[in-house]
C-alpha cells in the first residue's frame, strides 16, 4: 500500500522549495508584526496616581535629619496624602555601599526612620525597606545603620533576590525592555524613593532617578551605557509617589563609594517632591552643579518628562 506523503518525507523539488521560501517571507514578518501589535500599549509598570503635593518641591533645613524629614513631608501635604490605610509601602534608600552614616555614601538612617514612622502613622499595613547593593549586602545593611534603624521603627528589612523579579514591559520601545525588576518594587501600593545626594564618577551626581537602579537585578553595570534614556524610562516605569532626597551630609568627591570623611560636607537639608526630575534638578543647585551635566536630566528635558525648570516650580522653604 502506498504510504501517505507528509511534508517531512516527501521529496521537494527546487521549484517547490523556492515557493516555500516565498511563503515564509510573507508569513514570518506578518507573525512578527502581529506580535508587536498585540504588545502595543501593554505594560506591567506601576500605575501613575497623579498625586500632587501642596507645593512642587519642599526644601527643609535643620541639624536633625529625623526632624527635618518630618518637616519636609508635612509641608508637602503629609504622608496621609501618599499612604492609604493598610497599604504596602516600599521605602527605597541607597544602601549600596559598605560605609558608615558619616561617610555619606548611603541614605542617612534617621531619614529612613522618620519616613517609616510617618507611613505607619498614616495607617500603612506594611513597610518594606531594601536595596540591591553594590558591596556585600549584609555589611551594607549593617554598617549603613539602616537595617538597625528600620527594624527598630517597625519596617520589614530584607535582601533582594535575582529570582524574585519581574521583567519590565513598556508600552513604548525602551532599552530597559525585559530588564528584571524586584517584584516588591512593582507590586507595592506606595513607592517612596529616598536617595542620598552625592558625587558619582560616571554621571557627575547620583540622586533620585539613579537611585532607582537599586530595584534592578541582573548585570546593572550595562545600564550605564546610554544611561540618560534608561533612567528616564526606569523612573517612568516605577513612578514613585514620593521622592525624599537626603542632603544632610553630602559626599562631594570620590563617589559613589567614598570613604574619606574629608570629602563630606554637611548641608543639613532634606528635599521632598512628587517629581523626581525636579528633585534632581534642585539637588544640583545645592552642590553648584549645572543640571545639564547629568545625562538623565538632559534626557528628561528632551522628552519633556517631569519639570526641570526651577523658575517654573512652586518651591517652599521650611526651617
Amino acid at each position: 500500500m502506498e504510504q501517505p506523503q507528509s511534508f517531512f518525507n516527501r521529496r521537494v523539488t527546487r521549484r517547490g522549495f523556492l515557493k516555500l521560501l516565498g511563503a515564509l517571507a510573507v508569513t514570518l514578518p506578518a507573525w512578527s508584526l502581529a506580535g508587536r501589535h498585540a504588545r502595543a500599549g501593554e505594560t506591567n509598570a506601576r500605575p501613575k496616581k497623579g498625586i500632587r503635593g501642596d507645593h512642587d518641591l519642599v526644601v527643609a533645613e535643620g541639624a536633625d535629619p529625623y526632624a527635618t524629614t518630618v518637616k519636609a513631608v508635612e509641608a508637602l501635604g503629609g504622608m496621609g496624602r501618599f499612604v492609604s490605610k493598610g497599604a504596602t509601602v516600599v521605602i527605597k534608600p541607597n544602601i549600596g555601599w559598605d560605609r558608615t552614616p558619616a561617610q555619606a555614601a548611603n541614605t542617612h538612617p534617621e531619614v529612613v526612620a522618620a519616613l517609616i514612622d510617618l507611613c505607619l502613622g498614616a495607617g500603612a499595613g506594611r513597610v518594606n525597606v531594601f536595596d540591591a547593593t553594590c558591596n556585600d549586602a549584609r555589611r551594607c545593611y549593617d554598617n549603613s545603620g539602616i537595617r538597625e534603624a528600620a527594624e527598630a521603627h517597625g519596617a520589614s528589612v530584607y535582601f533582594t533576590n535575582d529570582w524574585d523579579a519581574v521583567k519590565a514591559r513598556f508600552a513604548y520601545e525602551s532599552p530597559m525592555e525585559g530588564w528584571p525588576i524586584v517584584r516588591d518594587a512593582v507590586a507595592c501600593d506606595t513607592f517612596i524613593n529616598v536617595p542620598v545626594l552625592k558625587h558619582h564618577g560616571l554621571t557627575r551626581l547620583t540622586i533620585a532617578m539613579k537611585n532607582l537602579m537599586g530595584v534592578c537585578t541582573g548585570s546593572r553595570g550595562t545600564i550605564h551605557q546610554g544611561i540618560g534614556r534608561k533612567l528616564v524610562d526606569l523612573t517612568d516605569f516605577i513612578s514613585p509617589e514620593l521622592t525624599v532626597v537626603d542632603a544632610t551630609r553630602v559626599l562631594l568627591r570620590n563617589g559613589p563609594q567614598g570613604g574619606n570623611l574629608a570629602d563630606v560636607e554637611r548641608r543639613d537639608t532634606v528635599l521632598a517632591s512628587t517629581d523626581p526630575v525636579l528633585a534632581d534638578a534642585y539637588a544640583c543647585s545645592l552642590v553648584g552643579v549645572d543640571p545639564g551635566e547629568l545625562p538623565n536630566l538632559v534626557a528628561a528635558k528632551a522628552r519633556r518628562f517631569g519639570l526641570s525648570d526651577l523658575a517654573r516650580a512652586d518651591i517652599a522653604h521650611v526651617a
